[in-house]
Parts: C-alpha cells; structure tokens; sequence
C-alpha cells in the first residue's frame, strides 16, 4: 500500500512523521486488530498533523477500497445511520492511516449485533489536580472489586493521564443496562476510595484533585481509544496494554510510538487472552437494583437511553 506524503511530520514534538505512524501500526498489528476486530470504528483523523484540525469521522472516508469492510449503525434519535469502518485485517488499519487516521476509536459491541456490548469499560479519568498516585490506587481498588466478582480485567493507560480498564462480558445485555452495570461497580469503587473517587455527573461539582470513574463511556455510541492506538498529542502517545503487577511502575507519557514497538516484540499483546475471560453482568445488574432501592439518584439519561 501507498503511504502519500511519507515525510510529513504527524508528531511535532518528536518529529514522528506519518511513515512512523503507519510503521508503529505494522509493528504491534496484532494487537491492534485484536481491540478493533469486527466494531464499529470512529477514525480521528489529523489531515496536516496533530497541530492543525481534528476530524471525527463517522462514516468511512470516500474513495475506499473494496476490500475495506464496514458496518451499518443507526442514531434514531437524529434518524440516520453511518456505515463506520469494521476492522478484520491489517491492512484496513494502515489504509485508514493512509488517510490520516491516527486515533482509532470503536464502540464496545461488534458486527454480529451491535445493540449488545460484549466490553465493559472502566474508565479512571483524573480531574487536572489529581495526582497519577490517585489513578494507580483507584486501579487497585478496581482490581479488587474485579476480583471479588470474579471478573478479570485487563488494564491499560489511556494515552493521557488515566487508565482504562476493560473486561468482555457476555453480549446478552443493550448499552442502558451495560451502563447501569458500570455506575453500580463506580459506585463500588467510589465507596471504598475515602474520598479520592467520585461518580458525581456534573464536573463543576467535582473536586479538582478527585477521580471521576467515567461509567458513561458505556453508554451507546460513546466511544475512547483502543488498546494500542496511537493519541493525539505531540508526543505521540499510545494507550498501552500493561499487566496488573504494572500499574504501580508504568508512566504513561513513557509509551509512544517510539517505545511501544520493542516493549510488543519483547513481551507480545499482554491482553492476549481477553476473548476467553467473558464475564456476566447479573451480580452488578443485582448491585444496581440494590442502590436504585436505597435511593441512589440515577444519572442524566444519554443518547436517548
């Protein structure tokens, strides 16, 4: 495949150019495939570079090839639909850095039925006084209450100043229920952090050295970026898959493209295994009716939920 404009520079900071950025891609392929394969994908496009505009592309670009594939999504509420490109191969990943994609963002159902998420994603997204120490004892706290469910989560940075968290789930339930699921478990969270944590909706009502466990990123068509794909920043961050064993070590401005490829040629996708540990929902979906009998005040609906 043709890369146009090889030498263009993506990445000021580093200088990273556009041939590095679908380089990087080629060196950690499999991984990526693996987070992309067969979901909806929103691209974040950066035609001159990640200094000049962002574009969120819905609908895969004009002028595709034929052996890109894509799936069909409706938005009722605005009474349309995209077809949004469906990764199965690699090359569908460098294709869309051909045109300029650099982050790649998919939803958390895939092509079989896309109105039941098979991801549950926890999100820890700091406010701008919260400390990484906060984020990396909120991941432990999350992982204990994983483990207590019997879950298994697979961790990872976000590419800013969080991290991720994602665990499969069994596709049974629609995207409300999945987001139900997620506020009982932030819930979880929040009451065993001694105030660090919080699941308030509104930002103005948090404090800025808090944690917000961000259980909306569940809701439908809310989409973050994959397992390994590259953020828009000048230093080319990537969302790094890490182990638990991880989270007390890992610096995420530490993971670029520049670093990311020899940590994947040495250790492979550390979330290898994640299609095989599927989880049920029901023990939070029982949480949830639990908080919603106590009173628990439910969230702003989205998306027409």
């Amino acid at each position: 495949m043709r890369i146009s404009n090889p030498d263009r520079v993506y990445f000021p900071a580093t200088g990273a150019t556009k041939l590095d950025l679908a380089n990087y891609y080629l060196s950690v392929g499999d991984g990526i495939v693996r987070a992309l394969r067969e979901r909806p994908c929103m691209l974040h496009r950066f035609p001159d570079g990640v200094g000049g505009e962002k574009v969120h592309q819905k609908r895969l670009p004009q002028g595709a090839p034929p052996w890109m594939e894509t799936v069909r999504v409706h938005f009722p509420r605005y009474g349309r639909h995209a077809d949004e490109l469906c990764v199965t191969e690699l090359a569908h990943v460098i294709w869309a850095v051909q045109m300029s994609t650099v982050e790649f963002h998919p939803w958390n159902s895939r092509r079989a039925d896309t109105e039941r998420p098979d991801e549950w994603r926890i999100d820890l997204d700091p406010m701008p006084q919260c400390s990484f120490d906060t984020v990396r004892r909120a991941a432990h706290v999350s992982h204990e209450v994983l483990d207590e469910l019997g879950a298994v989560g697979w961790p990872k940075t976000s590419g800013g100043n969080g991290l991720h968290v994602y665990v499969r789930i069994e596709p049974r339930w629609g995207f409300a229920d999945v987001r139900r699921a997620a506020l009982a478990f932030a819930r979880e969270v929040e009451r065993r952090s001694a105030g660090d944590v919080t699941t308030t909706w509104w930002r103005k009502n948090r404090a800025p050295d808090q944690l917000f466990v961000d259980y909306n990123q569940n809701a439908r068509d809310h989409t973050i970026a994959c397992a390994y794909s590259v953020r828009g920043t000048p230093n080319a961050t990537v969302s790094t898959p890490i182990t638990w064993d991880e989270v007390d070590d890992v610096l995420p401005a530490d993971c670029t493209i520049a670093t990311v490829p020899d940590r994947f040629a040495k250790l492979g996708d550390v979330h290898e295994g994640i299609d095989d540990a599927v989880f049920s929902l029901e023990p939070l979906l029982e949480w949830a009716a639990r908080d919603e009998r106590e009173g628990e005040p439910e969230p702003p609906p989205v998306n027409g939920e």
